[in-house]
């Protein structure tokens, strides 16, 4: 459960959804285009990432997005900012999803890997 004190601090949004069988590497070029420019470039984003499970053939999918506080999540996605945020195309690739928000409390790091 979310609590207001969660608004201090970088917040990970997390996107994961399972894909429809055949459609895992549809929703992954989505993730790269669409759901890049969805955050991109807006205020309080620090970055995004995507993945895909080495578990399950590669049929779950992650989208990961940095925000400096949960009010610049809620400023970006609005009263919803619980509920994951489909952009046209993407419920016919996906059988199901679900967002979910992290505090990265202070100390913790992102690391650049290049």
């Amino acid at each position: 459960m979310e609590t207001n004190a969660s608004t201090v601090g970088p917040v990970l949004r997390l996107f994961e959804a399972r894909a429809k069988p055949g459609s895992a590497d549809k929703l992954a070029k989505k993730f790269e285009t669409t759901s890049a420019s969805v955050v991109r470039d807006e205020p309080g984003n620090k970055g995004y990432f995507f993945a895909r499970s080495t578990a399950d053939e590669g049929q779950t999918l992650l989208f990961a997005s940095l925000w400096i506080d949960l009010d610049a999540v809620k400023a970006r996605f609005g009263v919803n900012w619980k509920s994951s945020h489909l952009p046209d195309g993407y419920a016919e690739l996906i059988d199901e999803c679900s967002v979910r928000h992290f505090n990265l409390a202070s100390g913790w790091h992102v690391v650049d890997m290049a």
